[in-house]
């Protein structure tokens, strides 16, 4: 049986780590990139090919790896071809519902709260001065993001209402959709969980003592942690919400109290696998080949 790893980075760490467990475990590994698939519809059939295979006969199951930088084009069709594997019967994870979930800040958000999920509060809108008007709600200390990205790029901490709306003007200027939130005092520390299906396989503080910014690619170091029932809980059922099989959940403690901050459909590993001992690429394969044979 066939395994495919759908990656913008073929040498990566996470690819190279899944390519040789994959292989481990007794499948055949096949790793492509999106621009190596080319579909074609004729004669009311659909193929998806790649130079070695029919993707839609070939292929049992495809580990979908970051979707990278694209434009509404590529985003779209990309999503296409994983819903089209998924309809004939090949599996996808995460699934293309999970990506469009948790990929999207606002539509991530209100689904997790409208679950209950407790998260910081969120303000939304093409229009700098709507959301000018409204800072107040959200207290002096904020966050400025990026609707979509990851490994905090482009967030940008602010404490001045007049210096926020002139990066809101200019983010609007140039057709960005404007995503502010109160920022919570969480201690320089954060918590990723990453779930695999109901379990928290492993988990970690991202510690930076000299950013806001915990991420371990900003420069967060990775400490393990054993979390206590009740985050674990929060972090599985932020998964299973968005309806992700694997995931990694950012979770930071304000005043003692959780907040889900984001979920990653397509989480790294790299940085908790340094501190754990949970073989975490060999448990998302593992999860994989149980899927296959169910």
């Amino acid at each position: 049986m066939i395994i495919g790893v759908l990656t913008r980075n073929r040498r990566g760490w996470a690819t190279r780590q899944l390519y040789h467990a994959i292989e481990r475990y007794g499948y055949t590994p096949y790793i492509f990139r999106y621009n190596d698939i080319i579909s074609y519809v004729s004669e009311g059939k659909t193929h998806i090919y790649t130079k070695r295979y029919n993707l839609l006969k070939d292929v049992d199951a495809v580990i979908v790896r970051p979707i990278g930088r694209s434009s509404l084009d590529e985003a779209i069709y990309r999503l296409d071809i994983l819903y089209i594997l998924q309809e004939n019967d090949v599996l996808v994870i995460n699934r293309p519902e999970a990506i469009e979930r948790a990929i999207d800040k606002f539509r991530s958000i209100y689904i997790l709260s409208k679950h209950g999920i407790p998260t910081p509060d969120t303000l939304i809108s093409e229009n700098p001065n709507l959301i000018y008007t409204m800072l107040e709600e959200l207290g002096d200390d904020l966050v400025i993001k990026p609707l979509f990205g990851s490994r905090g790029l482009g967030s940008t901490r602010v404490s001045d209402k007049d210096v926020a709306w002139r990066i809101l003007a200019s983010l609007a200027y140039n057709r960005n959709i404007l995503y502010v939130q109160r920022y919570l005092e969480h201690g320089y520390k954060d918590i990723r969980a990453f779930v695999i299906d109901d379990n928290v396989v492993s988990a970690m503080y991202r510690v930076n003592p000299r950013s806001w910014k915990t991420n371990i690619a900003r420069g967060g170091k990775p400490i393990y942690i054993e979390l206590p029932e009740d985050i674990k809980e929060l972090a599985i059922k932020s998964a299973k919400i968005l309806m992700c099989d694997i995931a990694g959940v950012d979770i930071l403690i304000h005043k003692g109290s959780p907040y889900v901050l984001e979920v990653n459909s397509q989480p790294s590993w790299r940085g908790l696998q340094s501190v754990s001992n949970i073989d975490i690429t060999g448990s998302i394969v593992k999860y994989v080949i149980k899927k296959l044979k169910r």
